[in-house]
């Protein structure tokens, strides 16, 4: 199933105005059958982390009696770094309206490694134990294909680490940044796959975004040479990412 995720930060820098935009494209995505993932990064204590779950990704109260959907995303990206009381709401959220989210475990900046890789009690890393956590919760709630909605953020860019956060979280979908224009090719990503192939949604923006920057510059490119050069990009990310796959999972059949 195709999946989108619009990044909140370029719409917020708007406002208002930004926001609605935010809105159109999830209506938009959605009327097209698309799956939104909202990078949100979004996390705090409390009523506000609550407040965020609701208004992300479930109802919202308007304070007479009746109760609506406010962005209404598919699944959200967020933070863990407050502790397990701060995804609880989240969680309880998505088990509530069918959501998803996926939690950052191992990001694809080159600082990740300050604060992730840092090896904490019975010597695993930050990763590691945020992963287990992410195992624990997933279990809760696995559906009839094996996975569930409670995923995690898997950097492309660092495949050893991919290799054990996989084997971590074998039934959560891996989201996985850094393919293209961050440096990470097919070979990097396969490590975030189960052994059948399945497993993960690799992202790629700026390499499908701006591809037409290939052949033209923005002053001369028209509408229908934009959609062809993001349709092109698309197929060439979907033919290697499926040859990487079929050699490194046995010769799957993509």
């Amino acid at each position: 199933m195709p999946v989108v995720k619009p990044q909140m930060a370029f719409y917020e820098m708007y406002g208002h105005n930004g926001i609605k935009a935010f809105e159109d494209t999830v209506r938009y995505a959605k009327e097209k059958g698309l799956v939104v993932i909202e990078d949100g990064k979004r996390n705090d204590i409390g009523n506000t982390a609550k407040a965020y779950a609701d208004g992300h990704l479930g109802m919202v109260d308007l304070g007479n009696g009746a109760r609506i959907p406010s962005l209404d995303v598919d699944f959200l990206t967020v933070s863990p770094f407050l502790g397990s009381d701060s995804l609880a709401p989240f969680i309880d959220v998505c088990k509530e309206h069918n959501k998803g989210l996926f939690i950052l475990v191992k990001t694809s900046n080159p600082g990740s490694g300050e604060i992730q890789d840092v090896a904490a009690s019975g010597g695993l890393s930050i990763s590691r134990i945020i992963a287990k956590y992410v195992a624990e919760n997933a279990e809760e709630m696995i559906g009839a294909q094996g996975y569930s909605p409670i995923g995690a953020v898997v950097g492309a860019t660092y495949p050893e680490e991919a290799m054990v956060l996989r084997r971590d979280m074998p039934n959560s979908i891996l989201l996985v940044p850094g393919y293209g224009a961050q440096g990470a090719d097919a070979r990097d990503i396969v490590h975030c796959f189960n052994p059948d192939g399945y497993g993960a949604i690799v992202n790629a923006s700026r390499s499908v975004l701006y591809a037409y920057e290939q052949k033209s510059a923005r002053e001369t490119c028209t509408r229908e040479m934009y959609q062809q050069s993001v349709t092109a990009a698309v197929a060439t990310m979907r033919q290697d990412i499926c040859a990487a796959l079929a050699d490194h999972c046995g010769n799957l059949d993509y």
